[in-house]
């Protein structure tokens, strides 16, 4: 993720890493959880992820569970990162179903 940028549309890592944190998970889950659902085609490291977590936590989207270990910080999607995920799943939607729409119309014209 650039510095600096905003969240106002999530990235591919932004938008795996909130979707993971639905459910309480530590850095290492949030890895694994990413690419499992992905099957693989998506894999987050470290670096990647620890700016993003920051970056999350400081827009309120995300934060650490109270009673986690904190040498295995357990983090968790707020109320404000629940909406903008359904925010972001929405924009996406929109997205393919233009993408489907201009395919499906592709033949017309020949």
């Amino acid at each position: 993720m650039a510095k600096g940028k905003s969240l106002e549309e999530l990235t591919d890592p932004v938008f795996y890493i909130l979707t993971a944190l639905v459910e309480p998970r530590h850095g290492y889950a949030i890895m694994q959880n990413v690419e499992e659902e992905t099957q693989g085609t998506f894999k987050i490291g470290p670096a990647t992820l620890y700016t993003i977590i920051k970056k999350l936590v400081g827009a309120g989207l995300i934060e650490a569970e109270p009673e986690s270990d904190p040498r295995r910080k357990t983090y968790a999607a707020t109320a404000a990162g629940i909406t903008k995920l359904e925010e972001e799943v929405e924009r996406r939607k929109r997205m393919v179903d233009l993408g489907m729409s201009v395919l499906q119309g592709k033949g017309r014209k020949s």
